[in-house]
């Protein structure tokens, strides 16, 4: 994002929408730091204000009720701010937009919010066979966000572990190496929200798996949340509890429930 020094007025309302706080003001004109812009669109948003009020009747209850009518309405008032497209499409700072901006789809999946309909959507895509544990690791929130370095320290620790990546993730294609999960050099020191590390193992190598993100969480300068996938067995039991009890680890119940979508759900992968 950039601020247009000729229509800026120095009014300062765009301050408080950026959550890594990466505008200033510079001798009374708004200025946004380039390294710690993530590029979400934040502080470009319309948003909503009230613009009046509205008696309307109301024959049910016998009374008037007050209705408030909003207009869309851009957060700086004199439009100083905008977003460089040609300057960023086609280099290493544009995965900045595609992570961290939620209405921006991806271009190589045309997925929104950071390009991947994510193995928690399993009970549609399929992507999790029995016999399979499925691994989703999201990385960075706003207002603390990473960059692809803390990325990196977990898809090398996993890889080491035999992990297949997700080729439907655009994180994969960011890597020079998905069998070593090493990044291109050029995508490291950009920071985005978040991004979401997504892989596949047999489900008797999870707690090998958990207990390598448990060692390698101490040496990450973020926070992340951990997914675990996988299908019912047979008798309806959840083949992953077991091991997480072992490793003392307590799950939070979570689902996706995507209904009418028409793919079948695949519960087996064929040798």
């Amino acid at each position: 994002m950039l601020i247009d020094k000729e229509k800026c007025s120095g009014c300062g309302r765009c301050l408080p929408y950026c959550p890594y706080y990466a505008i200033s003001m510079v001798d009374d004109v708004a200025v946004i730091d380039q390294v710690l812009c993530v590029e979400c669109g934040n502080c470009i948003r319309h948003r909503f204000a009230k613009s009046g009020e509205k008696a309307i009747y109301s024959a049910s209850s016998d009374s008037v009720i007050l209705k408030k009518h909003y207009k869309k309405v851009n957060r700086c008032p004199n439009n100083a701010i905008y977003e460089p497209l040609d300057e960023i499409d086609g280099t290493p700072r544009e995965v900045r937009r595609f992570f961290s901006n939620p209405a921006t789809s991806h271009k190589l999946t045309g997925v929104p919010g950071r390009g991947t309909e994510e193995v928690k959507t399993n009970d549609v895509t399929g992507r999790i066979c029995r016999g399979e544990i499925g691994i989703a690791i999201e990385m960075g929130r706003p207002c603390l966000g990473t960059n692809f370095v803390e990325v990196e320290k977990v898809t090398i620790a996993l890889a080491k572990l035999g992990v297949e990546y997700e080729h439907d993730n655009p994180l994969t294609h960011l890597m020079e190496d998905p069998i070593k999960g090493t990044f291109k050099e050029e995508y490291k020191q950009e920071r985005v929200i978040s991004a979401i590390v997504e892989c596949r193992t047999k489900l008797e190598n999870m707690e090998t798996i958990l207990e390598a993100i448990k060692e390698v969480a101490n040496e990450l300068d973020t926070v992340f949340s951990l997914d675990l996938i996988c299908c019912f067995d047979e008798d309806g039991t959840i083949p992953v509890l077991s091991g997480l009890e072992k490793l003392g680890m307590t799950p939070r119940a979570n689902a996706k429930v995507n209904l009418g979508m028409g793919r079948p759900l695949v519960i087996s992968r064929e040798a």
